[in-house]
């Protein structure tokens, strides 16, 4: 084992879990870092309080003077808690987070000082942030950016520093970020929602999507993390071979947690009741050393908002643990990536979920209403919504046998599909007094007794009915879940906005009663909306076939995936809905291209430099050490030598052909990349990268991996997986 790989595994094994006191019940610390409700009534005026809840209730805007009360007493209570910094906390188009710290502290001459913050700071600041992708929106010598603050998620303290969360546009008004966007999106599904709702309850004002996400996650320790050159620098492991035990035994899936790893939840957890952030669940993941976080639902705005924290704060409270964090789809070949399910839904103002069956006719009518509409909606807009989780790193999940494919589908159930076959069979036109009677007494009143214990899961469907919710099990676990809720959320309402367009139309010109042309739009729905619904197994090559019969997209790369943005159906879509315009939905296709082009490019240029600089030089050595062998026999047994050599020859002759390959392979990727490098249009030059020197990954892998296992472990320079995935 060569000295570094030694040093950090003897590490690693020696480490001790971090002992960490927590002395208080999770309720009592719920949000105390956050400025909530709570604590906006004891540090605000009522007009100021007021301002901001009917600011998050309704959208209305905040008065200037009124910003001044506000961020007086946001100041007291973040310096009554230790705070002595503010920023503007944004989601730039990088998929991270941002922000820029300034001090209360202000000079009032004559050597005298104040901590101050006014409205001014607080609703709005142009932190330039130039150098952030912008997809060609902003010139580098126009680079005002401005961030603006979000009431509708609460301002919290991080370390030393008052986060505020805000949105981030550009000088002219584009959006930069993930944040706004969604929150119009948001505002499209709650008013078609809304809309559609008045047909059941005329006391619905307001209907707002939830969100729940569960990150997995790796967690590998820091010192082992440190001697991959790969890791450090793609968050991902190019070489390596997989080890004689696995996940096969599944062994580690809910099993009992190492200690090293409670620890760090514990600490974590900690952290995120404080945040506000409502962790819920732990558990083992399938994979070695792979785990789970998920939390209680939340509005989305704010669940996207907690989960992007808590991706920087996981990182952070690792360090304390000597871990790191890994949440790259597919850290390790040879086992299960992780992903980020977005359970999605919609809610009333008076506390309805439009996705969970009710007790009466007309609450499953209005379920089955949201349902088929959700269902139409994906059908339509299936490739859209394949593009909202195209990544290069999710390319490696997409279909491996532990993620749905990269065909979108629907999943909902034996008894479901039962309901809307019964659905399907309603005549044309206004139903007959027995057809009424039948669907409420058939269809509608026996929803609730169906579905509450006869709904399964299916791992392999991207876009599942679970209950009272669909899950879209797709979402890579690195992404930012804006990108996907943005998408989901505006498709949906379009959805619902052509819906009421249709029932009202038979309403109101051919006379039928609501009921009747509910029904009606909705059987023609389940009709059109057929292909996208799928009971079997996602992962066989009997559904790419059928797939493709059906009409489906298949995009299983990025590029091919991110082209549908650029539709002009889509671009309409976004426009008509004041989502974005066209100038931000090109720009984010552009940054998303360039984004793809990136990463593989830095990959490309790790795997060439691992196997030049570690894999090569060490198999040489290996090879000198052979061959002093070979030379050492035929100095003892003269022309015999050959009889007590075959096995060193042949390895020596083999160890040849990999190298050999290795420098030829690298060399071609290297020569690949310089011809696309030099590509303008960014389409072939993604689609260059993808097909050309994407390929040449696993041909170097291959070589690499088995001189892996040939050469002398005591020289081989890179942490194995059996010591990434099993040192605890």
């Amino acid at each position: 084992m060569s000295t570094l790989r030694f040093h950090a595994v003897k590490a690693s094994i020696n480490r001790k879990p971090l002992k960490i006191k927590i002395d208080k019940r999770r309720s009592e610390i719920f949000g105390a870092n956050v400025f909530n409700e709570a604590a906006m009534r004891q540090y605000l005026t009522k007009t100021a309080l007021n301002s901001v809840l009917e600011a998050i209730e309704k959208g209305t805007k905040i008065d200037r003077l009124v910003a001044d009360h506000i961020s007086t007493g946001m100041k007291e209570w973040a310096i009554s808690k230790g705070a002595t910094h503010y920023t503007h906390w944004f989601q730039p188009l990088t998929g991270a987070t941002a922000e820029k710290h300034d001090a209360f502290f202000e000079t009032i001459g004559n050597g005298l000082a104040i901590e101050k913050f006014g409205g001014d700071q607080l609703v709005q600041q142009e932190p330039d942030a130039s150098s952030f992708p912008n997809g060609g929106i902003r010139n580098t010598f126009e680079a005002r950016g401005y961030t603006a603050w979000d009431p509708t998620s609460p301002a919290f303290i991080y370390d030393d520093t008052l986060c505020i969360p805000t949105v981030f546009v550009s000088y002219t008004g584009e959006a930069l970020d993930y944040k706004t966007p969604l929150l119009r999106a948001l505002q499209a599904v709650d008013t078609a929602a809304v809309a559609v709702c008045k047909y059941f309850d005329k006391n619905v004002k307001k209907v707002s999507a939830s969100l729940g996400w569960e990150q997995e996650y790796f967690l590998i320790d820091s010192t082992l993390a440190a001697s991959r050159p790969d890791i450090l620098l793609t968050g991902r492991t190019v070489f390596g071979h997989h080890p004689a035990k696995g996940q096969q035994l599944d062994d580690h899936y809910f099993g009992t947690i190492p200690a090293r790893a409670l620890a760090y939840m514990r600490d974590l957890e900690h952290h995120c009741m404080l945040l506000g952030i409502p962790a819920k669940t732990r558990h083992n993941e399938v994979a070695p050393n792979q785990f789970e976080l998920a939390p209680i639902y939340e509005e989305a705005n704010l669940a996207v908002d907690h989960n992007t924290l808590l991706m920087d704060i996981m990182q952070k409270i690792a360090k304390r643990h000597n871990f790191t964090v890994l949440m790259h789809e597919k850290p390790f070949a040879g086992v299960n990536g992780s992903g980020k399910h977005n359970n999605w839904s919609l809610s009333t103002n008076t506390g309805v979920n439009l996705l969970s069956p009710g007790k009466t006719p007309m609450s499953n009518l209005q379920f089955l209403t949201f349902f088929i509409n959700t269902i139409k909606a994906v059908q339509t807009h299936e490739e859209l919504l394949r593009a909202a989780i195209a990544s290069a790193s999710n390319d490696h999940r997409l279909g491996a046998n532990e993620a749905p494919p990269a065909i979108i589908s629907v999943f909902i159930g034996e008894q479901l599909t039962k309901v809307l076959k019964e659905l399907e069979t309603v005549t044309k036109g206004k139903l007959s007094p027995k057809e009424k009677t039948d669907l409420k007494l058939n269809v509608v009143g026996k929803i609730p007794e169906v579905i509450l214990d006869n709904t399964d899961r299916n791992r392999t469907s991207s876009f599942a009915f679970t209950g009272n919710k669909f899950e879209f099990r797709a979402v890579g676990s690195t992404a930012n879940c804006a990108n996907p809720m943005t998408i989901l959320n505006t498709i949906v309402a379009k959805q619902l906005m052509d819906f009421k367009i249709e029932v009202d139309e038979l309403i109101d010109k051919k006379n039928m009663k609501k009921d009747d042309a509910i029904f009606n739009v909705l059987r023609e729905y389940i009709k059109t909306s057929k292909a996208i619904l799928f009971e079997g197994n996602g992962y066989s090559e009997a559904w790419e076939k059928e797939a493709k019969k059906r009409g489906l997209s298949n995009n299983k790369t990025t590029p091919e995936a991110l082209k549908v943005k650029m539709d002009k159906t889509t671009l309409n879509l976004f426009n008509d809905l004041g989502v974005m315009n066209k100038v931000e939905c090109e720009a984010r296709y552009e940054i998303e291209m360039e984004d793809y082009i990136l990463h593989i490019q830095i990959e490309s240029r790790v795997v060439g430099d691992i196997a030049r600089n570690h894999v090569v030089p060490t198999a040489v050595r290996y090879q000198n050490i052979l061959i002093e062998n070979v030379t050492g026999l035929k100095a003892i047994y003269g022309d015999r030598f050959k009889d007590f050599a075959k096995e060193q020859m042949a390895l020596i002759e083999e160890i040849s052909q990999h190298i050999e390959a290795i420098n030829s392979l690298v060399t071609k990727m290297t020569e690949e990349r310089k011809v696309y490098n030099k590509q303008a249009n960014i389409e072939k030059k993604a689609d260059g990268y993808c097909n050309k020197v994407k390929p040449l990954f696993e041909e170097i892998r291959y070589h690499c991996d088995k001189l892996e296992i040939m050469i002398d472990d005591e020289l081989w320079p890179l942490t194995k997986y059996r010591e990434l995935l099993f040192t605890k």
